[in-house]
């Protein structure tokens, strides 16, 4: 019997996916529990299927996935409860257990089945779960808000401060944050009795509002005289950006190319824009928003070398011309973009890139290039151009 074949026997909602985690079978009870036919699941990404949730609100469907991690190593792997997201938009409560061939017994060809995955509906046994979903925040790039898939109306709040403060606790994630710090920032030119009756007003407002829109209760604790976000209450992107960005880097350092490509990928499509852009001048998440840069370059010089490593020049390419419009002045990444269209073989785009580059950098920074680079340039571009023409 084929492993597929189990996914029709069964009588509870149950598919079937491959090593790269596509549905390869889909049964008649999982398009009764989710909404989803054979013919709409079967070929797709398991996790653009399900959009599923752990009760905490994090993403289980991401590239950390830990049932994923799992079946590629051929272990067993189940979940008590999830949210998973019906095609009608409705969530689902759901249990998961999983039958998984272990690696060594994998005798299919690539693109069978290597795991079937039962879900059990408990929608009438775990209304908690709605209970524990967490405010999701988004700070890269503009700011904004979400509890269970919906977002919430900040540009709607009476009190503007409101979100301020939330944008402050955010940026000392996990930290207390002291009421004097606070007031200094939100009005500075209030005395410390009318600016701590605001400030209570606000937090008060604040808490009442999320409360509101479906968030747990106390994200926002009360540390003696400071207030903290708590980091267990909340999905913060920058936070799982700076994750994904570590872990990449990580699996590149050990040859890893699959897994690392996996994870810069991800990260970069949580990268919006700066962190908390329309704050630009704030000096309280000044240095949060420059660490957040510099991850940000670690993650492009991380895929950049992910791909020239995989032979996709011109995906490396991008990546270091995009770095260069964050960075001109960072040269590894224009000795890299010079490396990367000679391998592509085009030394003439690479020399056009160069001369444009040095044009750049002596009109807006009065710089020139450095000896490494010059050498670079010489070694890698000015003799194959020459050669050519």
């Amino acid at each position: 019997m084929k492993t597929t074949d189990l996914v029709a026997f069964a009588s509870d909602p149950a598919f079937a996916v491959n090593g790269d985690m596509r549905v390869v079978a889909w049964n008649a009870a999982a398009e009764t529990l989710l909404g989803y036919s054979a013919a709409e699941a079967v070929g797709q990404r398991c996790g653009h299927v399900l959009q599923a949730f752990y009760p905490t609100g994090e993403p289980l469907c991401s590239i950390l996935c830990e049932g994923r991690a799992c079946m590629g190593m051929g272990h067993k792997w189940s979940l008590a409860a999830c949210r998973i997201r019906h095609r009608s938009g409705d969530m689902v409560a759901a249990g998961i257990s999983t039958l998984v061939l272990p690696v060594d017994a994998r005798t299919e060809p690539d693109g069978d089945a290597v795991a079937v995955i039962f879900m059990r509906n408990i929608s009438g046994e775990a209304e908690e779960i709605g209970a524990v979903t967490p405010l999701r925040i988004f700070t890269m790039g503009q700011f904004g808000l979400a509890i269970a898939g919906e977002g919430l109306n900040v540009e709607g709040w009476k009190r503007k401060q409101a979100a301020m403060v939330l944008k402050i606790l955010v940026s000392h994630l996990g930290r207390p944050v002291h009421r004097e710090r606070l007031i200094e920032w939100l009005w500075p030119d209030a005395d410390a009795t009318r600016g701590w009756e605001r400030l209570k007003v606000t937090v008060s407002y604040l808490r009442g509002k999320l409360r509101a829109g479906g968030g747990v209760e106390d994200v926002i604790e009360t540390v003696g005289q400071s207030y903290l976000l708590r980091r267990d209450a909340v999905w913060v992107d920058s936070d799982a950006f700076a994750s994904l960005v570590t872990a990449g880097l990580e699996f590149l350092a050990d040859d890893n190319l699959g897994e690392a490509r996996a994870r810069f990928e991800e990260a970069e499509s949580l990268y919006r824009g700066n962190y908390l852009e329309d704050e630009p001048y704030a000096e309280w998440c000044a240095e949060e928003r420059e660490h957040l840069r510099e991850v940000h370059l670690e993650l492009l010089a991380g895929m950049a070398k992910t791909y020239a490593a995989e032979g996709l020049y011109m995906e490396a390419s991008r990546v270091c011309r995009t770095a260069l419009y964050h960075d001109p002045c960072r040269e590894s990444f224009l000795r890299a973009l010079l490396e990367n269209l000679v391998n592509f073989g085009r030394p003439d785009w690479a020399e056009a890139h160069y001369a444009s580059w040095c044009r750049s950098l002596d009109d807006e920074y009065g710089l020139q290039p450095t000896d490494e680079t010059l050498r670079v340039y010489r070694d890698l571009v000015a003799g194959r151009s020459a050669a050519a023409s």
